[in-house]
This record gives C-alpha cells, sequence and structure tokens, in this order.
C-alpha cells in the first residue's frame, strides 16, 4: 500500500503534533505502508521522514524545483521527484497512491486536501481521505463543512469522502473500512 502524507512544515508547533506524526509513522512502516509525502525537511514532514527512515520504511519526497533550489529538501530521502509547478507535485501525489492521509498544517496542507476532497466529490478518484484531527485541529473545518450542507452549499456525503479519526492508530482501520467507490457524477452537483 502507499499512502500520501499532507503536513505542515512548521517547526514551531506544540510537540504533540509531532507526538502525533512520530506514532503514524511508526505505524506505517510497521505496516509495510510506502509514504509519499511534501519532501520537506523540517516540521511534520521532517518529522515523517526522519521516523520513517529510522525505521527502516519507503518513502518518496514530491517538491517543485524552486523548493529544491533553497535547500527545503529533507536530506535523508534519496527517492525525491521534482516539477516544475505546485499543480504538477499535487497530481504527482496522488499517482499510484491507495489512501491520502492529512496531518495538521497551514495553506498549503489545506489547499492539498481541499483539491483531493474535491477530486472525490466529482467522481475523479475513489481514494480514501482519513485526517488526523490532532489536538482538535480539524474541529473547525468539520463545523465548516457541515455549515455548507446546512446552507445547501454542498450535498451530506462527507462519510464517503473522508473520514476524521482522533489517534494515530485509528488511521489504518479508518482507510481500511473505507468503500472505494466514485461519486455519481451526475448527482455530484444537485442539492436534494
Amino acid at each position: 500500500m502507499q499512502v500520501c502524507v499532507y503536513c505542515a512544515s512548521s517547526a514551531k508547533i506544540d510537540s504533540a503534533y509531532f507526538e502525533a506524526t512520530e506514532e503514524l509513522a511508526r505505524l506505517l512502516v510497521e505496516n509495510d505502508v510506502q509514504v509519499v509525502f511534501g519532501g520537506g525537511g523540517s516540521g511534520l514532514m521532517g518529522k515523517l521522514a526522519d521516523v520513517v527512515l529510522q525505521h527502516g520504511g519507503k518513502i518518496k519526497g514530491i517538491m517543485p524545483q524552486f523548493m529544491n533550489e533553497v535547500e527545503w529538501g529533507h536530506t535523508g530521502v534519496s527517492d525525491f521527484t521534482y516539477t516544475h509547478t505546485m499543480h504538477e507535485r499535487k497530481a504527482k501525489f496522488l499517482e499510484g497512491t491507495d489512501a491520502i492521509i492529512a496531518l495538521a498544517g497551514g495553506t498549503g496542507t489545506f489547499e492539498e486536501l481541499f483539491e483531493a476532497i474535491t477530486l472525490k466529490k466529482l467522481g475523479q478518484i475513489d481514494t480514501p481521505i482519513v485526517i488526523l484531527n490532532t489536538r482538535g485541529y480539524y474541529n473547525l473545518f468539520q463545523q465548516w463543512m457541515d455549515l455548507a450542507v446546512e446552507e445547501k452549499f454542498m450535498s451530506d456525503d462527507q462519510n464517503q469522502i473522508w473520514r476524521m479519526v482522533d489517534s494515530p492508530a485509528d488511521v489504518l482501520t479508518a482507510i481500511h473500512q473505507f468503500e472505494r467507490k466514485r461519486i455519481d457524477i451526475k448527482n455530484a452537483g444537485k442539492m436534494r
């Protein structure tokens, strides 16, 4: 199995986020899951790569060339793909990916997560999406999505699109429980 992990590059965050990332990385390696990530050497990206490598797992970085030129890449990761643009990077994240895991992050993580959710809502991918809600980080996201449903901006199919879990130990279970089924595009934009 190959998973893509979206996560932060910031190193100025609470230690609980690093601990959750470390636990998840260990679980992925223990379950022989290959990891694709943004390639960064700091923050949660750096922690993810450090732990996967330390435990003998497989990890691949995908990064635009301009980020590599300013030396943002993780120096211990040997398997890298460099892209011309951020758009190409996001497309590469999904190639051969069996599941998407979103950890806490900023605008880059949000953009990647929203694009994956949009692609799934439009029937372009059937990839399980699991959001790790460490410290309740995604509580407001869930409220926002519930409001979008309540206000009829989107249909109430969230359980078909993503699962939110509070513990790294629940991530793989959530992935395996997902029914891989493409959304019917004919009904994707219709409100009931």
